[in-house]
């Protein structure tokens, strides 16, 4: 596979799609390895990366339900929302937790520290391409930066959480969606003078 039917061919899988069977654990390896590969201004490399699967993953997702569960208004609680985590506990391997540590560099702003995290991000995903049997979704939303799952994550003071990379086994029957993307040329200025 070339490197444009890589990039152009990545894609969110959602626990929706996912079979519950677990992934190797030198698939998950070979996509932390990759990730390690990203760029990152000063050799930083910020990126830490919390792995969660069997009794970890079920932690995980009772811990997002009760903070869910707590900091969801009543008008706005969804019992649907509320037993996706449960859900995922019987269709996610695995559920990487996407950290960012700042550096300590004045010169380094916190903003190039989650770039590199994201690239180390998209590394894992086009590491996706060699195993087509399984998918990957990064999954950010308000929970994920509360103070109560910085505590769950005993985060460090410099450290930010910036989502979650679900990854499971495809179904056979998770259809492939392909992709849409506008006009590149659209979002494409050139200055020459």
């Amino acid at each position: 596979m070339d490197i444009d039917n890589i990039i152009q061919g990545r894609r969110s899988s959602f626990p929706a799609q996912y079979s519950g069977d677990k992934i190797p654990e030198r698939v998950v390896l070979h996509l932390l390895e990759n990730a390690n590969w990203a760029p990152t201004h000063y050799h930083t490399e910020p990126w830490r990366f919390k792995v969660f699967a069997d009794g970890g993953l079920n932690r995980l997702m009772d811990a997002l339900a009760a903070i869910y569960k707590e900091r969801t208004p009543e008008e706005a609680f969804s019992q649907a929302k509320f037993e996706k985590y449960t859900d995922r506990k019987s269709k996610v391997s695995h559920a990487i937790v996407i950290v960012m540590k700042k550096s300590l560099r004045p010169d380094l702003p916190e903003v190039e520290e989650v770039c590199a995290t994201a690239c180390a991000v998209q590394n894992m995903w086009l590491t996706l391409a060699n195993y087509p049997q399984y998918g990957g979704y990064w999954s950010t939303g308000h929970l994920v930066y509360t103070d109560e799952f910085r505590e769950f994550l005993h985060l460090e003071e410099d450290e930010m959480c910036l989502g979650i990379f679900y990854l499971g086994s495809l179904r056979e029957d998770a259809r492939e969606i392909p992709g849409r993307r506008g006009d590149w040329n659209e979002k494409v200025s050139f200055q020459y003078n």
